[in-house]
């Protein structure tokens, strides 16, 4: 079964065509970061047009590259939540247009069960139950799959996301957009305790994350040495940071773990996966909980096309389809069906 999948919840444009939810026929990838990099961030309306004007484009080439047409696509796949709002609807009516000209049924895909299922790409041996931490820009989630389509929200994040945290600590150490990117490298040469940065948790809610205050004190530490005319280490502030970010990660990951035995597979996901210091702090906590650990490889951990065409198979397989009523959600629980 071949599923043509388009993906435009932030600054990506991408389409692909998988066939069987493992195997990619296609992937291509219209990047806005040099776009958006001069702002220090996504601007959320240059960020709608810029998908307007590649997503034809990405459309026809990831058909090409695939050797297919659309008459040879069995089903179309879009991410439809959560995301930028106006980003998601050029997906959205792209879908629905192709869908309704076609006569392809169209299938809503959830940007974050997306994110997990990278790994069946890259991992063909990959099936529920698993635990799977999933790390972005917009979302920090434990989370239990139990099946392909059927997820249960262990802990979450009560204020910021992980890497929403890691941007906004990169730019204000100067570092350029995107910022999560240029904190991992530059923590590489720094030491991870030269600043001690607080290690939060959520009282009555040990799977739950919270990073607002770290961010907090990541800011005040760089603007208390500006007041005093003194300056920072940029490595040292970095690794301090990126540390404790990933000691919170770390920590309630394991705390699941003890709290689920009957798990004996872990998974990591998201676009803060390709983080160097997280992938290598989960390895050693698999090792040591004697669980199977599966990564995303690199090229499939930020926003892509093809894992939404890997999530939107099971999701066809589920019966979840999309009518010509089916809108964006900018925000939405990864429990929830369309």
């Amino acid at each position: 079964m071949k599923i043509l999948a388009l993906e435009s919840s932030c600054d990506e444009t991408a389409a692909a065509v998988v066939e069987n939810g493992r195997t990619v026929l296609s992937s291509v990838v219209a990047t806005q970061i040099e776009e958006h990099k001069r702002f220090g961030g996504v601007v959320p309306e240059i960020a709608s047009r810029m998908h307007t004007e590649s997503i034809c484009a990405v459309t026809e080439q990831a058909l090409a590259d695939a050797d297919c047409t659309l008459s040879q696509i069995d089903a179309i796949a879009v991410t439809y939540a959560p995301g930028l709002i106006g980003a998601l609807l050029v997906g959205v009516n792209y879908a629905k247009g192709l869908s309704l000209g076609s006569g392809k049924p169209l299938v809503p895909v959830h940007h974050l069960r997306a994110h997990i299922a990278a790994n069946y790409i890259t991992h063909p041996d990959l099936e529920p139950p698993f635990l799977c931490l999933v790390v972005s820009g917009g979302n920090t989630l434990l989370v239990l799959v139990r099946d392909y389509t059927d997820f249960e929200v262990l802990g979450r994040t009560r204020d910021d996301a992980a890497g929403e945290a890691l941007d906004k600590a990169a730019r204000a150490l100067g570092l350029s957009y995107p910022g999560g990117v240029h904190l991992d490298r530059v923590a590489q040469s720094g030491d991870p305790k030269a600043y001690a940065f607080p290690h939060p948790h959520v009282d009555g809610s040990p799977l739950d994350f919270s990073f607002s205050g770290l961010k907090t004190a990541v800011l005040n530490t760089i603007h208390t040495a500006e007041n005093r005319r003194q300056t920072v280490s940029v490595p040292d502030v970095g690794a301090s940071f990126l540390h404790a970010v990933v000691d919170a990660l770390e920590n309630n990951t394991r705390t699941a773990l003890l709290m689920h035995p009957e798990m004996h597979k872990l998974v990591l996901a998201g676009g803060v996966s390709a983080n160097s210091v997280l992938r290598e702090r989960i390895f050693n906590l698999a090792k040591q909980m004697h669980v199977q650990l599966y990564l995303p490889e690199l090229s499939l951990c930020g926003d892509n096309a093809a894992m939404v065409g890997a999530q939107g198979y099971y999701e066809y397989l589920a019966g979840k389809r999309g009518t010509m009523s089916l809108n964006a959600c900018a925000s939405m629980p990864i429990e929830e069906n369309v």
